[in-house]
């Protein structure tokens, strides 16, 4: 059973900085893609960015610039460091891992959320 077990949230003010990290245990971590997705009240999950197995990264134009993923497959654990924090990226942060299973294909596993809080 794959778990992710994300931390780093917390209260930051406008222009601050924050890092997020997401263990990930149960799975062939580097063979994942894994990403970052956000749910601020109201709004649907979307993603924030994302890193495959290659190294490739993919970062929604909100945040470039601004937040860097990263992933070391040593330790299961993907990051987010999120810099110039605005009070739009008040969310909850998601952890995802995507991998493809033969025969069912790409399967989707989510941590439990973080809470980030950019205050003005």
């Amino acid at each position: 059973q794959v778990h992710l077990v994300e931390s780093g949230g917390g209260l930051a003010q406008t222009g601050g900085s924050l890092n997020l990290s997401c263990k990930v245990s149960g799975t062939f971590f580097g063979g994942a893609t894994v990403s970052w997705f956000r749910q601020a009240p109201g709004k649907q999950r979307g993603l924030v960015a994302s890193i495959h197995s290659s190294g490739s990264i993919n970062y929604v134009d909100a945040v470039k610039g601004r937040f860097t993923i990263s992933r070391d497959n040593n330790k299961n654990t993907v990051f987010l460091q999120m810099t110039s924090l605005q009070p739009e990226d008040t969310a909850a942060y998601y952890c995802n891992v995507q991998r493809y299973l033969a025969g069912v294909g790409y399967t989707d596993d989510w941590g439990q959320g973080t809470q980030v809080i950019v205050s003005s």
